[in-house]
């Protein structure tokens, strides 16, 4: 079902230390690839606004609604008919991410450097922000929850949100996402999927407003115009394809192990799924987990092709210190710790986008109803960012408050600085307000 990759006692050519970056499986996304076919979109949303976004939607999604405006009266019908357990299981959800979104929120900081020299750090909220929302292979009505609700903690005053148009529902996202925005208070929802989506929000088209954020992920054509976007409008990341990585020892339950890994190669044939042992034992009773489990769900084709794919497999290595140098380098998008003290070693970690400690913190739950945010690094990206939270959504801004007797005490300083740059406005600027 997965191949396997034997590190145990690897060195590399020239008997240095080994590049566990190079040699754990990693999926193909090319962002580069897809450009020549998103330029295209990017322009014509540019210069024709909501004609070619109508035209697009037609292409790509094969429905055009007239009004790509989601009525206010459709989300309410679609809160109304919504299936009262999967509302507790919403209401749950938000419930527990708007606490830790709240604890995460960050404070005005001052700091007073001397008689009348002050500087505050003040968190912004930014102005209006842009989310979209996936409908390809699944409605993913929790990327809306992920999304609004730090955006909202933050204290956004505009958010719009979008979703592609679907046949079956007449040419409007899925109900159980309008539903979800119905249910968090979100009123300007938008049936536009894709690239478009994403040009709509940083240009402005139509009745949607330009925007200073767009955030949430896509497939690779929205991952793609989020980059080519980034400058005209601010963005959270380019998430590719989902991954999980686990490490984990003899004391793991392999019926577990095999179930997590299921859980994330059902989302795409390109999720990533890496489990990394030094136990030889639980690899094989793992992979003989997979051979039933995989076979006893829905999405079997689309599970099997991630399973196999080379993105995908079972790393074997010496022991579990040389596998943390192996996830570490990894960088995975979701990472579990199954082992033996498994808080220590999850302490350890330096690069993870979430990490779920133990046998009862699956990534599932992190999906949904953990309180932490399922918008995560992707690609090895956790190396350098993070996910998603309150924080994306705030910008700093710095409050310089000098009195006179405060710019006197540095003045010296700042036109010495400033001759030693060869700036000698600079330092008049200065020295202007003390000869008057």
């Amino acid at each position: 079902m997965m191949r396997r990759i034997d590190l145990r006692g690897a060195t590399a050519d020239g008997g240095g230390p080994i590049d566990y970056r190079a040699v754990v499986p990693r999926a193909e996304f090319d962002v580069e690839a897809a450009t020549h076919a998103v330029r295209p979109i990017l322009e014509a949303v540019r210069t024709r606004g909501m004609d070619a976004v109508r035209e697009l939607s037609e292409r790509f999604d094969g429905v055009a609604p007239d009004d790509v405006r989601v009525p206010a009266a459709a989300l309410q019908q679609a809160l109304a008919e919504l299936d009262p357990a999967i509302r507790a299981g919403l209401e749950e959800s938000v419930r527990r991410l708007r606490a830790t979104c709240a604890a995460e929120l960050e404070h005005d900081v001052t700091t007073d450097l001397g008689p009348g020299a002050r500087v505050t750090h003040r968190k912004v909220p930014v102005g209006r922000v842009g989310l979209y929302v996936p409908g390809g292979l699944a409605p993913l009505v929790s990327s809306v929850l992920m999304n609004a609700v730090p955006a909202q903690t933050a204290g956004v005053g505009s958010i719009a949100l979008a979703s592609p148009p679907q046949k079956d529902f007449g040419g409007l996202p899925h109900p159980t996402i309008l539903a979800a925005c119905a249910l968090l208070g979100i009123e300007e929802v938008y049936a536009v999927g894709g690239a478009q989506a994403v040009a709509m929000f940083a240009y402005g088209a139509g009745p949607c407003a330009k925007v200073d954020l767009v955030t949430g992920p896509g497939n690779i054509y929205v991952v793609t115009a989020k980059r080519l976007l980034k400058g005209e409008v601010g963005i959270d990341s380019e998430a590719g394809p989902t991954e999980i990585a686990i490490l984990a020892d003899d004391t793991a339950e392999p019926a577990y192990l095999a179930a997590d890994l299921v859980s994330q190669a059902e989302h795409d044939p390109l999720a990533a799924a890496v489990l990394v042992t030094p136990s030889e034992r639980l690899a094989d009773e793992v992979l003989r987990e997979l051979d039933k489990q995989v076979f006893e769900t829905k999405h079997t084709d689309r599970i099997r092709t991630a399973l196999t794919g080379s993105q995908s497999g079972v790393v074997l290595v010496d022991d579990l210190e040389q596998g943390l140098q192996v996830v570490d380098a990894y960088a995975a998008e979701h990472l579990e710790i199954q082992t033996a003290d498994a808080a220590t070693w999850a302490a350890r970690v330096r690069n993870a986008g979430a990490i779920f400690v133990g046998p009862h913190a699956p990534v599932s739950l992190g999906d949904y109803c953990a309180g932490s945010n399922h918008v995560l690094p992707t690609g090895g990206c956790a190396c350098h960012s993070s996910g998603l939270s309150v924080r994306a959504f705030t910008k700093s801004v710095h409050v310089v408050d000098y009195s006179r007797e405060g710019l006197a005490d540095v003045a010296d300083h700042v036109v010495t600085l400033a001759e030693a740059e060869d700036l000698p406005g600079h330092g008049a600027a200065i020295r202007v307000r003390f000869e008057r």
